[in-house]
């Protein structure tokens, strides 16, 4: 009886030894499944991925896609897509007058230098460095330029200025500036009245000189065409004598005396003694 109890404990406790054995191995395999997905990064599209170690920016840049990596280095994402940061800024202009300028600015996040922009400035990068040095080129630009010239043609020229600007600026901090778009430039109303009515008269004025130079033509056109005809009528008459008028005079009469309608001709009349011929 003794040998039977004491096999009957051994085989439990064999099976206790086996069952247990059976859950350390289950645990174990769940650890794995645990560490085999904390190992996958996914990088959604369009952006990348900044790994950090227990809060420690590692300088390791993930593309988009499926990444196996260190179980215990966390993805932060940043997005490298084209993004527009619009400002409204009332600014003075180099007379002191206020102007208020609609303003877009796009960029994108220079994969390259996102860990250096994660690490240095953090995701918020937006509103800690493009935001601040947007509204400080767009002062920067205005003070240059009068409020006429901002209103007329030199808005592209204070474009190029900011977007020159910010790319000198933003290029060490990771930052690629694509472009400057002026939206709207509102100027005070009595200076725009003022500088629309100085369009005017200049236009004005332009056509009064296309006028007065479109009459002086014409009155040039005029004056050669009536120095032709004195030219003309003085050809013509230091052509014509009286002999010569004479002659004319008695062909024309021997071709009336042919002709064979009825007529009275009176000899020696007029001044000049030619025949006088009245018709029937």
């Amino acid at each position: 009886m003794a040998d039977f109890g004491t096999g009957r404990g051994r085989i439990i406790e064999a099976n206790f030894q086996g069952g247990g054995r059976a859950v350390g191995m289950f645990f174990l395999f769940i650890f794995i499944l645990i560490l085999l997905w904390a190992s996958v990064a996914r990088v959604s599209t369009g952006h990348v991925g900044v790994l950090t170690l227990f809060g420690r920016v590692t300088g390791d840049v993930l593309p988009e896609g499926l990444h196996l990596v260190n179980p215990f280095k966390v993805n932060n994402e940043m997005s490298v897509r084209t993004e527009e940061v619009k400002e409204t800024a009332s600014v003075p202009s180099n007379e002191g007058l206020i102007i208020t300028m609609d303003t877009s600015l796009l960029f994108h996040l220079d994969p390259a230098h996102a860990a250096q922009v994660f690490q240095k400035v953090g995701p918020n990068y937006v509103d800690v460095v493009i935001e601040p040095n947007l509204r400080s080129a767009i002062r920067s630009a205005t003070a240059e330029n009068s409020a006429n010239a901002l209103y007329t043609g030199g808005r592209e020229l204070v474009a190029q200025r900011i977007l020159s600007e910010l790319r000198a600026t933003l290029a060490d901090r990771g930052v690629v500036v694509e472009n400057v778009l002026l939206r709207d430039i509102q100027l005070p109303e009595t200076l725009k009245m003022a500088i629309e009515a100085k369009q005017r008269a200049e236009q004005d004025s332009l056509q009064m000189e296309y006028v007065l130079t479109k009459e002086k033509q014409e009155a040039e056109r005029k004056r050669v065409e009536a120095q032709g005809v004195a030219d003309f009528q003085k050809i013509v008459t230091q052509g014509i004598s009286e002999q010569l008028l004479q002659w004319k005079g008695i062909e024309a009469t021997e071709k009336l005396a042919l002709s064979p309608n009825t007529k009275i001709i009176v000899v020696g009349g007029g001044k000049t003694g030619l025949p006088l011929i009245l018709g029937q």
